[in-house]
């Protein structure tokens, strides 16, 4: 599956952004939907994922309550909200697809996208 992620962009601190990640192909349904960042010389960390159908999510301590992860899959589609950004928050953010629930660990992740870069300023 192929993955092309989009939405980044300039916002100030407490702006909300809303990333989107479309994937190629019939089987997007088969795939557990994960989301990951990587900050200026910081290692790639998990975000959120979302289950096959979409009835369950889990998401990094740093994001509950200001980022929601979904998915439509008629639109072979993942989605991720952001409100109450923070600077700490600036980095490359990557949508990607495995088979594997509950995992937080890159390693897991099959495909990927291209990233797309949020900037939160101060």
């Amino acid at each position: 599956v192929q993955l092309q992620a989009s939405g980044g962009g300039l916002v100030q601190a407490g702006g909300s952004l809303r990333l989107s990640c479309a994937a190629s192909g019939r089987t997007f349904s088969s795939y557990v939907m994960g989301w990951f960042r990587r900050a200026p010389g910081k290692e790639r960390d998990f975000v959120a994922a979302i289950s096959w159908s979409g009835d369950s999510t889990y998401s990094s301590d740093s994001v509950k309550g200001r980022f929601t992860i979904s998915r439509d899959n008629a639109k072979n589609t993942v989605y991720l909200q952001m409100s109450s950004l923070k600077p700490d928050y600036t980095a490359v953010y990557y949508c990607a697809a495995t088979t594997v629930w509950g995992s937080r660990s890159p390693r897991s992740y099959y495909y990927w996208g291209q990233g797309t870069q949020v900037t939160v300023s101060s």
